[in-house]
């Protein structure tokens, strides 16, 4: 019973951790990525659509997303989403493409895009220490209803907080590497 509780803490505050790291495929860093317009969505005849479904979106330098819509018609409209999205770069449409030039970053934008990772962080540990409340409270359900003893709930809660503290950890690991991509010139 109780190494089930484990392991449904464990997948609990693993998926915390997933959720950042998705959060933080948004980020900018040195070079774009194709994730930044990820979210936007495309009105594909009265649809909202994901832009990687409209089209190809393919990163072409350090600087440059180039956007190939499917259909020429939809030029305007993926023009449109991208002007709402407000992702920092305006589109420049040739006819034929959508391309993005995002220009170099500064070291305030790099410091800003630090301080939005390390909120995205904070995030993901008020859940991982959400999910240890959540655990915490069904051992000492289990200890009211005697179904282990005080010793066993205690082991337990122990056990509770070191898989916390592994999560906590590996919130933090992920973080630095995310801040010293941010920060690489």
């Amino acid at each position: 019973m109780l190494e089930e509780i484990y392991q449904e803490t464990k997948d609990h505050m693993q998926k915390s951790i997933e959720a950042m790291k998705k959060e933080f495929g948004t980020l900018r860093t040195g070079k774009v990525t194709t994730t930044i317009v990820d979210s936007i969505r495309v009105d594909y005849y009265g649809t909202p659509t994901p832009l990687n479904q409209v089209g190809s979106v393919v990163v072409q330098d350090a600087t440059t997303i180039a956007i190939n819509p499917w259909e020429k018609s939809l030029l305007p409209a993926i023009e449109k989403a991208i002007q709402e999205a407000n992702i920092g770069v305006n589109p420049n449409n040739d006819g034929d493409f959508i391309k993005l030039f995002f220009p170099p970053m500064t070291v305030e934008q790099r410091q800003e895009i630090v301080k939005q990772a390390k909120a995205m962080a904070e995030k993901a540990k008020v859940a991982i220490r959400n999910v240890r409340k959540e655990s915490n409270n069904k051992i000492k359900r289990l200890e009211h209803d005697k179904e282990i003893s005080e010793d066993e709930m205690k082991r337990a809660l122990d056990q509770i907080q070191k898989i916390t503290d592994e999560h906590i950890a590996k919130v933090d690991e992920v973080l630095k590497n995310k801040e010293a991509d941010i920060l690489k010139v």
